[in-house]
């Protein structure tokens, strides 16, 4: 990644948008005039922002016909196609990583090599099968797309656990490491706290408890963090492989907790 000169006023949230909307999904988008942490870390915090459209192309999904089941693979196709499958490969290069070995270096070299083996093909069906049957469970009606169109939303909060000051990036240098450390603790906190009313509103129009979204997002925050303390132990920090993996295993969360 390019950096460029710092944005300021307009173009600073322009570019960051761009950013935010380029990166985090495949809709077409100018890539913005200049990048610095200042744009990459007001992109990190728009990230549940610019998913958006991805949250609301599940959410219609919800007034088909179609049978449960085939809704919620097609939910997890739908995000796949949407994100160009980039936090897929995270998680696969991940698992891999963490299961190749207990030797950091070796860890990131084959987390860099972007190979996928048996143990991210197994994370990938394990994580993909709960996310396709949580969707099915929850896209019913109106209501029911939209509590699945905000755990998508709420899923990218993991962009900004991993960003927060405070968490290292594991490899100078890397695709991620423009981005680590940019957020605010303060925005972190208020960010998850304002996806926990979020939630539990949507949870509560599908006909569930006040306080299944209050547990969804405590759940999805806890797995993410675990992420986080379990990279920073092997690898040293965090990568953007783990921000890919931190994405998808919050949802898989949530969506456990909502089904």
């Amino acid at each position: 990644m390019t950096v460029a000169p710092a944005s300021t006023g307009p173009r600073l949230l322009l570019d960051a948008w761009r950013l935010a909307v380029g990166t985090l999904t495949a809709i077409p988008m100018h890539p913005p005039r200049g990048v610095d942490r200042r744009v990459a870390g007001l992109a990190i915090a728009m990230a549940p922002i610019a998913v958006v459209p991805l949250g609301a192309a599940v959410g219609l999904l919800a007034l088909t016909g179609l049978p449960m089941l085939i809704k919620g693979v097609l939910a997890v196709a739908v995000l796949a196609l949407g994100t160009r499958a980039f936090h897929l490969d995270g998680l696969s290069d991940t698992v891999d990583g963490l299961a190749a070995s207990y030797d950091r270096e070796r860890s990131l070299a084959v987390m860099k090599s972007g190979a996928a083996g048996p143990a991210g093909v197994v994370a990938l069906i394990v994580v993909m099968g709960l996310q396709a049957i949580g969707f099915a469970y929850g896209l019913h009606g109106w209501r029911g797309g939209l509590l699945a169109a905000v755990a998508v939303c709420v899923s990218r909060l993991a962009l900004a656990s991993c960003c927060t000051r405070g968490v290292p990036s594991a490899r100078p240098g890397g695709l991620g490491d423009t981005f680590t450390q940019t957020v605010p603790t303060a925005v972190t906190v208020l960010w998850w706290t304002a996806a926990a009313v979020a939630l539990t509103f949507a949870a509560h129009e599908a006909g569930l408890d006040w306080g299944r979204g209050v547990l969804a997002t405590l759940v999805a925050f806890h797995v993410v963090v675990a992420l986080i303390i379990h990279a920073r132990k092997r690898l040293g920090g965090v990568t953007g492989d783990i921000f890919g993996a931190g994405i998808e295993l919050a949802l898989a969360g949530l969506l456990v907790v909502l089904a």
